[in-house]
């Protein structure tokens, strides 16, 4: 008796002891006013990772740093367009392996919250969708249409293969599944939620379920029957009054995102939060019972080109910066912060007596700058442009099969032309050039659509590099989200026809023809490759505030977007994409030319916004 005694308490403190908390089966309940496991009270003390915005190296390491921090719980999204790439190819392999990111949670003695939502928003790229999607111009995403519940329901059946035998019904650690995702931002239909349990339910997930709305939303994005979490409220009454209201006059009381920091968006200043005012709040949160998800616990780094954007009705476009930073307890690359720590003493003071909390790991890397990094070689982008699509009007990214990245768009004017050249719904920033010579930058941002177009000769050439800079994620625009030049071109009010359009998605640097650095044009796009020896890896940071626009690939890593107007003016370079002996950086800038080198820094800088 003793032991079984002993080893429930390793249970359920599993976020501050070494013990593995799914040694046994366990069941998990709703009680009146808290979570059930084994039928006696846990509070889940949460923290937001995602597994895509951490190099899977390093899972296990953040992971222990959660515990560390007394956390007990690690909630995470799944992200549907990083699992289904192209339509009907799925991919759980490498930092796509969220199965396994919730076996080493569970090694490590932590649950899960999981939140499969075909819809995440998470400042991710379409919110999650696929662009694929968008190939069907009247699909809309979120709805009811069979085509759309179709797709849903076969990527949802593919997650269930990975991550229903972990529910903690099935002797694994995840203990609730989301469906849908603050719901009610978007609309009201009962009748689709209702879609989105059942099939939940045939994908495997016949665990407990809940949905999570901000507190002016929850009427229109709970489903009867079925937990509604709060997002974005802390006050611990208001917290228990709102659940209370949506779930028959009961809990559990459950914070599914509250917000120790906030995202940043390329020319805004580095959002943050006030890490005393913080503390303060968790300790009333714990106080009353309740549970906690902290958003984000660790935000990591939107590589490749999955950053995305909000817009409003109200508020012009604005895309995300690539640092997921979040001004969060634990930094872009993994240290603590003081908020950190401040967070820690909280919990601290709500552990039973007798109870401590484990040291915090020391980091495996140290983050240095390294030498500089000199470029050998350029590889100008309008010398390496492959085969284009031929049509007489431009067309979408969708249309000629592409999901990210770049397409330039080419025609030629016969006739010498002056006046006003405008794309009409220009998704999202272009860069204009006349003869090779680039003569303006459009950005949705700013709504800069147009531009007057003066020297043309006859036969003159005129392209448009246009950059889908991400889709937008959350909001009322979430159905139009098509990508490029979506509709048309005009000069002077006539449509400009007979275009080639040149696909440049990047997924990879490799294929191009360098030249030495020298030979370069300055105000044309171009990748830049340099190389550099390490006799030991370690974290570091690339510089990036002397370049314009583009994104960094390492030894074959996407490390994500700069852009000069900042907040974000570094890289994060993790130390487990370096390797001992001859490592590769290529940098792709469309906006300056004539690099020679590049440098590296020791510590982030998020929080320079230049005046454009």
């Amino acid at each position: 008796m003793l032991k079984r005694i002993l080893v429930y308490c390793a249970l359920l403190f599993s976020g501050v002891t070494s013990v593995n908390a799914q040694e046994v089966s366990h069941t998990f309940a709703f009680g009146d006013n808290d979570f059930l496991l084994d039928g006696k009270p846990l509070q889940m003390i949460s923290g937001e990772m995602h597994y895509t915005r951490i190099p899977r190296e390093l899972w296990r390491e953040r992971i222990k740093m959660a515990k560390a921090m007394g956390l007990n719980t690690i909630g995470t999204y799944v992200f549907w367009n990083a699992h289904e790439p192209v339509q009907g190819k799925y991919d759980f392999t490498g930092n796509n392996d969220i199965a396994e990111f919730v076996r080493i949670a569970k090694e490590e003695g932590m649950w899960v919250v999981m939140r499969p939502s075909p819809y995440v928003c998470a400042e991710w790229e379409f919110g999650g969708y696929p662009w694929w999607l968008l190939k069907d111009k009247t699909l809309k995403v979120r709805s009811k249409e069979p085509a759309f519940i179709n797709a849903y329901r076969n990527y949802m059946m593919e997650v269930g293969k990975q991550l229903a035998p972990l529910q903690v019904n099935h002797g694994g650690n995840i203990l609730m599944v989301q469906i849908e995702n603050e719901y009610g931002s978007f609309s009201n239909d009962k009748e689709y939620l209702a879609q989105n349990e059942k099939i939940f339910r045939d994908a495997g997930f016949d665990g407990l379920l809940f949905t999570c709305d901000g507190a002016t939303q929850m009427p229109a994005g709970y489903l009867p029957g079925f937990l509604p979490a709060v997002n974005g409220e802390d006050n611990p009454a208001k917290v228990k009054e709102l659940i209370n209201k949506y779930h028959n006059g009961k809990g559990p009381y459950y914070i599914a995102e509250w917000y120790p920091g906030w995202f940043d968006s390329w020319g805004k200043p580095h959002n943050g939060s006030n890490a005393d005012e913080d503390s303060k709040k968790l300790d009333e949160v714990l106080s009353a019972g309740i549970s906690i998800n902290m958003y984000m616990f660790h935000g990591g780094t939107t590589r490749d080109f999955m950053n995305g954007a909000n817009m409003s009705r109200t508020e012009a476009y604005a895309p995300q910066t690539s640092s997921y930073d979040y001004d969060a307890p634990l930094d872009e690359a993994g240290n603590p912060t003081p908020k950190y720590y401040k967070l820690r003493a909280v919990i601290a003071k709500h552990l039973p007596a007798g109870q401590t909390l484990p040291d915090v790991p020391e980091r495996k890397h140290r983050t240095f700058g390294l030498e500089v990094i000199k470029f050998s070689g350029v590889a100008n982008l309008f010398s390496n442009l492959g085969k284009p699509v031929e049509a007489e009007r431009p067309m979408s990214f969708e249309d000629i099969d592409q999901g990210y990245g770049f397409v330039l768009y080419r025609t030629t004017l016969q006739n010498a032309a002056n006046g006003l050249l405008k794309i009409k719904e220009l998704r999202d920033y272009a860069t204009v050039y006349l003869n090779g010579n680039r003569i303006r930058v459009l950005d949705r941002r700013l709504r800069l659509d147009s531009l007057q177009l003066n020297s043309t000769t006859p036969n003159s050439v005129l392209d448009i590099l246009v950059e889908n800079n991400g889709r937008i994620n959350y909001g009322p625009y979430l159905t139009d989200n098509r990508q490029g030049i979506t509709e048309k071109v005009t000069l002077n009010g006539q449509e400009l026809l007979g275009w080639k359009m040149y696909k440049l998605p990047f997924t990879t640097t490799a294929g191009f023809k360098y030249l030495p650095v020298q030979n370069q044009a300055e105000l044309q796009p171009a990748l830049y490759r340099g190389t550099f020896s390490l006799r030991g890896v370690v974290d570091t940071y690339l510089d990036m505030k002397n370049f314009g626009k583009g994104f960094v690939f390492i030894n074959g890593h996407n490390l994500g977007k700069y852009w000069n107007i900042g907040p974000q003016q570094t890289l994060y370079v993790p130390a487990a994409w370096l390797k001992k002996g001859v490592n590769e950086v290529v940098v792709f800038d469309q906006l300056k030319g004539g690099h020679a080198e590049l440098s590296t820094l020791d510590h982030s800088e998020l929080n320079q916004v230049i005046k454009e």
